[in-house]
């Protein structure tokens, strides 16, 4: 009796491999932008939450110490009612801005606040 032999051998062809490749570019082009912009929300927000822990804490200064209304405030005055980051200072703007202090009627403002897409501003 004879034996036939199969020849067959497993594994993918190449239609199949670029298939999974093209899905894979697929789900990653709809994705990444979600997620820069989730990324760009959120450093929003963080930096918003700054900016009213900042104000809270120029209002507790110039309440405490009893300054005039339109009293100048520096970033010392405020620095012992705000929780300090690991380095010893106000925390920075997630999204690489800079805060500015002004006066006790005045909130405290970032620098990345005339950006049109995401403005970090106190509302």
């Amino acid at each position: 009796m004879k034996q036939i032999k199969s020849t067959r051998q497993s594994g993918f062809t190449l239609v199949e491999i670029m298939i999974v490749v093209a899905i894979i570019g697929l789900l990653a082009a709809i994705a990444i932008p979600n997620f820069v912009r989730a990324r760009s929300t959120a450093q929003m927000n963080a930096c918003i939450n700054n900016l009213r822990q900042m104000d809270a804490a120029i209002q507790q200064f110039a309440l405490e110490t009893r300054q005039a209304s339109g009293a100048a405030v520096t970033t010392a005055n405020i620095t012992p009612y705000i929780k300090l980051n690991s380095a010893g200072s106000i925390p920075p703007c997630p999204g690489g801005g800079s805060y500015t202090l002004s006066s006790n009627t005045n909130a405290p403002t970032c620098s990345l606040s005339t950006l049109t897409a995401s403005p970090h501003t106190l509302p």
